[in-house]
């Protein structure tokens, strides 16, 4: 499920406010669960909004609990538009790491201004262990202007196993 921490992003990428995305919500996450589906949480726009600007962590933090509490099973907080710095995702990191466990938070970084490695590092030594990639940096979204893709699979599997992280990707 995709929600945005911007009232305005969320309007233009799934055409409902934010409470009313979680409200619907409400009504597919446990019919999901129920199921035996996994459902993972998509929070975007955590690192800025191509709309609103700075967004504030606290509240990207309460709506990724919020989905916990709905039966997510994990978080990916999003660099929607890849303007996120290292310092940027530290505080970001940390700040939600005080309400939810390491397991529990994925990253999806775009690589607009080249940075989404460094922030997967970042990522990393804070205790995070899943993060998305496409092959390629292939991606983007339509209601973030100028923003390009995401972080490329084959850089992010060449980083990590340069850093002796086995990915169990050949």
């Amino acid at each position: 499920v995709f929600i945005s921490v911007s009232e305005t992003h969320n309007r233009k990428n799934v055409n409902k406010s934010v409470d009313a995305t979680l409200a619907a919500f409400e009504e597919t996450i446990g019919p999901a669960r129920d199921l035996g589906m996994r459902v993972r949480g998509y929070v975007s726009t955590v690192w800025g909004c191509p709309y609103e600007g700075d967004v504030d962590p606290e509240r990207a933090v309460a709506i990724a609990h919020r989905l916990l509490s709905m039966g997510c099973y994990q978080i990916s907080l999003s660099d929607t538009i890849g303007a996120g710095t290292p310092k940027q995702t530290a505080h970001i990191v940390q700040r939600a790491l005080e309400k939810i466990e390491p397991r529990q938070i994925a990253m999806h970084m775009h690589d607009t201004r080249g940075t989404a490695l460094a922030n997967i590092v970042v990522g990393l030594e804070l205790g995070i262990r899943d993060f998305d990639a496409s092959v390629g940096g292939l991606g983007g979204c339509p209601y973030a202007p100028g923003a390009a893709g995401n972080c490329a699979t084959e850089d992010l599997v060449y980083m990590l196993h340069g850093m002796g992280i086995d990915t169990g990707i050949d």
